[in-house]
C-alpha cells in the first residue's frame, strides 16, 4: 500500500487532507511542522509528499531539502493559497510533481494520488535505468554512454517524474523526439497517450483545427465535431515538435491554454478543462527564432521550466558504433537475418561527421544491411562515407598503421589522409588523434570542419552544373 506524508499548519486542513487521501487507498503519517516532517521521513520513505509551501518553522523547499537528503524519491506537491509564479517554477525545476493553489482542486488531487498509485515504482525503475547505463549504453529509449548522453540521461531522471513543460532543442535528426518519448514513459503520464505532432507538417489555415479540435457546422466541411490533438493527448504528453514553425497568432492561444489549463474548440463557446503535459522541441537556434519573431519570447519562458539539448551525433563519436549496433539489433529482429559490422566499416562511421546525426546513421546502418551478405563491410556504406560523395577523392592506403602517399600528392591532401587515418587508428578519439598529430585538439576540429566546408560546397557545385546539363543526371 502507498504512503504519504502530509504537512500542513493547520490542524483542520491537515484533518482533511489525511481522510482523503486515506479514502485514495493510501497510509498516511501528518505533521505540523518542517521539524516534525522530518522525524515522519525518518521513519518511513513515503511515495508521495502532500506539504504547504508556507509553514511556521520553514517553507516547502526547506521540507523538499531534507526529502533529497533522505535519499527517498517520493512525487512532491506542494500546496498554497499565496501562488507566486517565481516559486512555482523553480518547484518545478526542482523536480516537484506538481503545484496546487487553494482553494484545492479536489478532483486534481485524486488524479495525482491515483498516478502515483500505478506508477509508485518509476523512482526505482529511473534509478535501475541510470545504474545500468553506463555498462549498456541503454536509458529507455536512449542509446549511448559518452558523458554527453549520460549527462541527458541524469536530468531525464530528475526531470520526467514531475509534471513540467520541457523544451527541447538540437539539429535536425539528434533524436528529440526519441527523448520526448522517453521523458512520457518515465513519467507518471506513461498509462496516458503520447501524441506527437510536427507543426511544421501542418497546414497554417488547419493548424488551430488540428490542435484545439472544432465544433460541427463551424467551418465548411466540418461535417462532425473533432477532438484535436490537446483532448487526444488527455491524461499524456503533447509533443510539440518544431514549435517555431506554428503561426505567431496561434502561439498566444497555446500560451494561454498553457497558463490557463482551458481551451475552447474552432466554433465553440463552452471553455474545456486540459490535463496535458507538454514537451516542445526546435532544431532551430531558440533566441534566433525569437530575434526574428518565429516564436514569443513569453512562449519560450513558459515553455522552457526544464530545457534540454541534444549534442549532433559528431560531439560524441564514442556512441557511434553503439548506436550502429543497436540499429543492426532491430534490423535483425524484423528481417529474421543475422550480420554483423564488419570493423573496416565502423572506422568508417566514426570518422564521419554525420550531417544528418543519428537519422542518417540508422538509415546508413539500413542501406548496408541490404547491400551486405553475413558482414557489412566499407563497401557496402553510401559513398559520402568514403569522402566521394562529390568526386572520388583518393582514400589513403593503409597497411598495418601506416599511410602511403603517392608522388604528386599535394601537401593539404596529405595532411588531409595522415589526418583521417589517425583518426581510424584511434578508433574516432579526436583527444587522442590530436595528441598523436601533434597538434591542439582545437586545430583538429578546425580541420575537420574545413574539411566538411570543402566537401559540402563541392557538392554544390556538382548539383549546380547537373541542374545546368541534364546529361550529368
Amino acid at each position: 500500500m502507498p504512503h504519504a506524508l502530509i504537512v500542513d499548519d493547520s490542524a483542520a486542513t491537515l484533518s482533511a487532507l489525511v481522510e482523503l487521501v486515506s479514502a485514495e487507498g493510501f497510509t498516511t503519517s501528518a505533521a505540523l511542522t518542517v521539524d516534525r516532517a522530518k522525524v515522519e521521513l525518518s521513519r518511513q520513505s513515503p511515495d508521495i509528499v502532500l506539504a504547504d509551501l508556507n509553514l511556521p518553522d520553514g517553507t516547502g523547499m526547506n521540507l523538499l531539502d531534507a526529502v533529497e537528503r533522505s535519499g527517498a524519491s517520493p512525487a512532491v506537491v506542494f500546496i498554497t493559497g499565496q501562488a507566486s509564479v517565481d516559486t512555482a517554477v523553480e518547484a518545478l525545476r526542482r523536480g516537484v510533481t506538481d503545484y496546487l493553489t487553494k482553494p484545492l482542486d479536489v478532483n486534481r488531487l485524486r488524479e495525482i494520488l491515483s498516478d502515483v498509485s500505478r506508477t509508485g515504482h518509476i523512482s526505482e525503475e529511473i534509478g535501475e535505468l541510470r545504474a545500468r547505463q553506463r555498462g549498456t549504453g541503454k536509458f529507455a529509449g536512449i542509446v549511448g554512454r559518452s558523458e554527453p548522453i549520460l549527462k541527458l540521461g541524469e536530468l531525464i531522471g530528475r526531470i520526467a517524474p514531475s509534471s513540467a513543460s520541457v523544451l527541447v532543442s538540437g539539429e535536425s535528426g539528434s533524436g528529440k523526439e526519441v527523448v520526448a518519448r522517453t521523458i512520457h514513459e518515465l513519467s507518471r503520464r506513461r498509462h496516458g497517450p503520447f501524441v506527437p505532432v510536427n507543426c511544421g507538417a501542418i497546414s497554417p489555415t488547419l493548424m488551430e483545427s488540428e490542435l484545439f479540435g472544432h465544433e460541427k457546422g463551424s467551418f465548411t466541411g466540418a461535417e462532425r465535431r473533432h477532438k484535436g490533438y490537446f483532448e487526444q493527448a488527455t491524461r499524456g504528453t503533447l509533443f510539440l515538435d518544431e514549435i517555431t514553425e506554428m503561426p505567431v497568432e496561434l502561439q498566444v492561444k497555446l500560451l494561454r491554454v498553457l497558463e490557463t489549463s482551458t481551451f475552447v474548440r474552432v466554433g465553440g463557446e463552452q471553455p474545456l478543462s486540459v490535463d496535458v503535459r507538454i514537451v516542445a522541441a526546435s532544431n532551430r537556434d531558440v533566441a534566433e527564432a525569437i530575434e526574428q519573431g518565429k516564436l514569443r519570447e513569453d512562449l519560450y519562458y513558459r515553455l522552457k521550466v526544464f530545457q534540454l539539448h541534444l549534442p549532433p551525433l559528431r560531439d560524441r563519436p564514442d556512441d557511434v558504433a553503439l548506436l550502429a549496433q543497436h540499429f543492426l539489433d532491430d534490423l535483425e529482429r524484423v528481417e529474421k537475418v543475422k550480420k554483423q559490422l564488419g570493423r573496416d566499416a565502423l572506422d568508417l562511421m566514426r570518422t564521419y561527421r554525420w550531417p544528418g546525426n543519428v537519422r542518417e546513421l540508422k538509415n546508413v546502418v539500413h542501406s548496408g544491411f541490404i547491400l551486405a551478405g553475413e558482414v557489412i563491410t566499407a563497401d557496402c556504406l553510401p559513398p559520402e562515407l568514403h569522402g566521394r560523395s562529390v568526386e572520388a577523392r583518393p582514400a589513403p592506403a593503409l597497411v598495418e598503421g601506416t599511410v602511403t602517399v603517392r608522388p604528386g600528392t599535394t601537401i593539404a591532401d596529405a595532411e588531409r589522409m595522415l589526418i583521417f587515418a589517425t583518426l581510424r587508428q584511434f578508433g574516432g578519439d579526436k583527444t587522442r588523434a590530436a595528441e598523436s598529430l601533434g597538434i591542439s585538439l582545437k586545430t583538429l576540429y578546425n580541420r575537420l570542419h574545413a574539411y566538411e566546408k570543402e566537401e559540402a560546397a563541392a557538392t554544390t557545385a556538382v548539383e549546380d552544373d547537373k541542374q545546368q546539363d541534364p546529361a550529368l543526371n
